[in-house]
């Protein structure tokens, strides 16, 4: 009789580091989770220990293999997923990261990027990459590294030192050093990539002064990369998938067509279009990326990324202490019958798309003597929305059709009271799936499709499974006072 075949994602993300393993049916089966320490040297400045990420990695990695009573040997197969743009560098001879890891949430580089702006070069980068300057990608996070680490530049020419995203340094240890790559998704969030040509861009290397020799080889996202040292966990794993966290989801998601789009609700929030393999150049400032490739083939995105969602809420139960618990937000919300004019505006680490303001600090608008925590509680959630809508117009600027329907999913699609003003605020139905780890699902049937546990994309497009759907009911006068009031708070605060 054969033994039950699973296989296991790691989902490395901004606050946690998780391992989910799924069966063939693309199901959950085990979970283990270990929140994450954040450093903030500065303002604006946001760091992660790359052996924080490590440790928790090994232990969740063997805590959920431990859990779904398969052994090591049930698991056909690792997949990674991670934060996308947080940086690390790190010595080839040693493993040692010569310092913390750069987060994607860090605005260090915001003058360098304006610079860089100022002197003309955001056309070629954007032609090049589909992305804009800004201190969100990886590039100019690796150029301050070796600028400022004691002789980490001359030792990156030396080819001393390796980067990589967070998905690149956990490959790396886990094949104790053998395999130094990357897949395209998180290749091409470095500003160093050209997705047209797919390959590491000279011109863009020299622009931004980070040396070829650090750079990991670029892969499919789908197919084996090398495999776990047997002492890890027990025997040697296949790695065998590879996609940043919000591609992850588009695939976890099953928006394998043109046309259908997902937003994933976690720290931050980011909304991808599939626009098939053709890639969509923009005029309303958002970005052009590889949602996955897969046996050579690349299909493209267009996204939009806002910088603060769930970290809003996070704010209000750590910052102000407000609230106890996030899930306490939908009842507040409910609670009050209006937002009794209070906005959020989170631009606590600046603003993403389409706006890409990382000056911009966040601000509340509206008060009054009888606001509430009900009212903040609320303000904050409504902001997610507003900005999610900010982007799907932008996008239909951008000759995208008005969306129809909207696949959910992260921490935030949990809350009924969100769903609901989501769907009045796109007018379009929110569905909510019924297996909500879809970012851990993603890197998971991407490494179960180069390894034989699934067929093709139509094989695992089967397995979605639909539990929720929101269906705006919203008056349209309602609606439109209520994105006037958005769009006056948001503009007091860009500069």
């Amino acid at each position: 009789m054969s033994r039950p075949v699973q296989v296991l994602a790691i989902d490395q993300g901004t606050t946690s580091t998780r391992a989910i393993a799924f069966d063939s049916h693309g199901r959950a089966t085990a979970l283990a989770r270990r929140e994450l320490p954040q450093h903030y040297p500065a303002s604006a400045w946001v760091e992660h220990d790359p052996e924080d990420i490590w440790r928790d990695t090994l232990a969740t990695v063997r805590e959920a293999i431990e859990a779904t009573g398969v052994g090591p040997q049930g698991i056909a197969a690792l997949g990674i997923t991670n934060q996308r743009e947080t940086t690390v560098v790190w010595e080839r001879a040693s493993g040692q990261p010569i310092h913390r890891a750069i987060v994607w949430q860090d605005r260090r580089t915001a003058d360098e990027c304006s610079r860089l702006r100022n002197e003309g070069a955001e056309e070629l980068v954007h032609r090049r990459t589909g992305l804009l300057i800004d201190p969100y990608f990886s590039g100019t996070k690796v150029a301050w590294l070796l600028d400022h680490v004691g002789g980490a530049r001359a030792r990156a020419e030396r080819g001393e030192l390796a980067f990589g995203t967070i998905d690149t340094f956990l490959l790396w240890r886990l094949t104790g050093g053998r395999v130094h790559a990357t897949d395209v998704t998180n290749a091409s969030r470095t500003l160093l990539f050209d997705i047209h040509r797919q390959c590491w861009d000279e011109e863009l290397l020299r622009l931004l002064r980070v040396p070829r020799s650090l750079l990991p080889e670029v892969r499919d996202s789908s197919g084996v990369y090398g495999a776990s040292e047997p002492q890890l966990f027990g025997c040697a794993i296949p790695v065998a998938g590879i996609a940043g966290d919000q591609q992850a989801a588009l695939i976890g998601q099953a928006c394998f067509t043109p046309g259908m789009a997902k937003s994933t609700y976690g720290t931050g929030c980011f909304l991808l279009l599939n626009t098939g393999e053709t890639p969509v150049d923009s005029a309303n400032r958002m970005l052009t990326t590889p949602a996955y490739r897969i046996a050579g083939t690349t299909t493209y995105a267009m996204e939009g990324a806002i910088f603060i969602a769930g970290a809003a809420i996070k704010w209000l139960r750590d910052g102000l202490k407000v609230i106890k618990d996030v899930a306490e937000t939908g009842a507040l919300a409910a609670h009050v019958p209006e937002n009794h004019g209070v906005y959020l505006v989170p631009a606590f680490v600046g603003l993403g798309a389409p706006h890409w303001a990382p000056k911009s600090r966040g601000l509340i608008c509206g008060l009054t003597l009888d606001a509430s925590p009900a009212h903040l509680a609320r303000a904050a959630l409504e902001s997610v929305a507003y900005q999610t809508l900010d982007l799907a117009t932008a996008m239909m600027r951008d000759g995208a059709q008005r969306l129809q329907s909207i696949r959910v999913d992260g921490g935030m699609a949990a809350n009924d009271w969100f769903c609901q003003f989501l769907a009045d605020i796109l007018e379009a139905r929110v569905e909510r799936p019924a297996e909500l780890e879809t970012t851990a699902r993603g890197a998971a049937w991407l490494a179960g499709l180069a390894t034989g546990v699934w067929t093709d994309l139509p094989a695992l497009a089967a397995t979605w499974a639909q539990a929720a759907t929101f269906i705006p009911v919203m008056t349209a006068e309602r609606r439109a006072a209520l994105v006037s009031g958005w769009q006056h708070s948001l503009e007091r605060c860009l500069f």
